[in-house]
């Protein structure tokens, strides 16, 4: 059933896990709503390189790959799928960090699979996986107030300060890697 998740063996991507930080790449979208997950990715990983051949910046420690891609959200699929196939990481070790709408600003939320609800970088990575069933860290954004397009809420400025947030998003995906997505939930569902 997975075998389009087969391991290459490239010895540099050795990963047991994926964890995927969405966003858009360039300065003008650093601070934005849209890049909450890159931001997480950051938290975690430090310093990302290139890979040749795969459209994202990777660092692999301890048994996990984090990657950003180099695409723009609505096409970030092209950077993972080609990147789980480079790793042999299925679906279910797949952690895509992103900003969500029906959250409050603030909130983290993690689940397995689920809809998309309109969010196209996930759509796009639904379609180059051939599936929904892959787990999320969905950071809360909120929803624009009234008379506000939703593509021009994502792409605004983040207003005050997400460090924290950033942290709890982090530390979700810490504990799905290390315990599991039940204490993950546990754990981070309980945090105001």
């Amino acid at each position: 059933m997975f075998g389009f998740f087969r391991r290459r063996r490239t010895p540099q991507l050795e990963a047991q896990w994926l964890v995927v930080g969405l966003g858009n790449p360039g300065a003008k979208y650093t601070a934005t709503r849209h890049n909450v997950g890159y931001m997480a990715v950051d938290e975690l990983a430090g310093e990302l390189a290139p890979v040749p051949g795969i459209k994202a910046l990777v660092q692999v420690r301890d048994g996990v790959a984090y990657a950003r891609s180099t695409t723009y959200m609505n096409t970030t699929g092209e950077a993972v799928g080609p990147l789980a196939k480079e790793l042999g990481v299925t679906p279910e070790r797949i952690i895509v960090v992103h900003d969500e709408l029906d959250l409050p600003a603030g909130k983290v939320r993690v689940k397995l699979g689920g809809n998309e609800n309109g969010h196209n970088g996930l759509k796009s990575i639904t379609e180059h996986l051939g599936t929904r069933d892959y787990l999320r860290v969905r950071m809360g954004i909120g929803r624009p107030p009234q008379g506000m397009a939703v593509p021009d809420w994502v792409l605004s400025p983040i207003d005050g300060d997400i460090s924290g947030q950033v942290a709890l998003a982090a530390k979700a995906v810490q504990l799905i890697v290390s315990e599991g997505l039940a204490k993950a939930q546990n754990v981070i569902h309980a945090t105001r």
